[in-house]
């Protein structure tokens, strides 16, 4: 199966992806990692995204539809993948169909995980990170077994910037204006499902695979 996992920022999609990526056997695949993966190889569109990257600004959407298309036609993308954090706008997700259309393939089903900005507040500003391995903690449902030291290096963690409520509230509008759209373009084509993210890793994670049986057992 090839899907699009997407939703507002807090919203768990990236656990989720792993979690069904693990379930079904097939690759996660997240723009991050591409980035990453493009950058370290030196290959040249790794280089030009570099550029913006080093600039501060948004990789092109050319660039980033280019770097999809060679993931996506790697062999272990040949039974299917989940695209988490791609695509993140209207254009992206058309560049995308244009990209699979010509392999005579598309997309079999886009997952919305759906929650509330009171959530997401609660959940990223709860967030803590070590500064030294890069370890992730809630205060809530995941905390250190030290007050605020890492379990692994016990180093003091630390806020991110981006988890700030000023910073995540500024997320929250830039995902209304130029992701929330694509629940709209989806929806039109029949392959849209609304997951509730409000509850529990495990209940999300069981409401996902239900509405994937459906699909192919339909």
């Amino acid at each position: 199966m090839r899907l699009v996992f997407f939703g507002p920022p807090g919203s768990g999609k990236g656990t989720q992806a792993k979690m069904v990526s693990d379930r079904l056997g097939i690759p996660q695949i997240s723009t991050g990692d591409i980035l990453r993966e493009a950058v370290a190889r030196g290959s040249d569109l790794g280089k030009k995204a570099r550029s913006y990257m080093d600039a501060g600004k948004l990789v092109p959407d050319d660039i980033m539809l280019s770097l999809i298309e060679k993931r996506t036609g790697e062999a272990d993308c040949a039974k299917g993948y989940i695209l988490d954090g791609f695509p993140r706008t209207l254009a992206q997700a058309i560049g995308l169909d244009e990209i699979l259309s010509q392999r005579h393939e598309s997309i079999d089903l886009a997952i919305l995980i759906e929650v509330s900005d009171e959530t997401v507040i609660t959940r990223l500003t709860r967030r803590r990170v070590c500064p030294q391995c890069h370890a992730l903690y809630n205060l809530d449902t995941d905390p250190p077994k030290d007050d605020n030291r890492c379990d692994r290096c016990g180093v003091e963690l630390v806020l991110r910037s981006d988890d700030e409520e000023t910073t995540v509230r500024t997320r929250l509008n830039v995902y209304r204006n130029d992701t929330l759209p694509l629940a709209d373009y989806y929806e039109s084509r029949g392959i849209l499902r609304r997951i509730d993210g409000e509850g529990r890793v495990e209940e999300v994670f069981d409401a996902i695979m239900e509405a994937l049986t459906e699909v192919r057992q339909s």
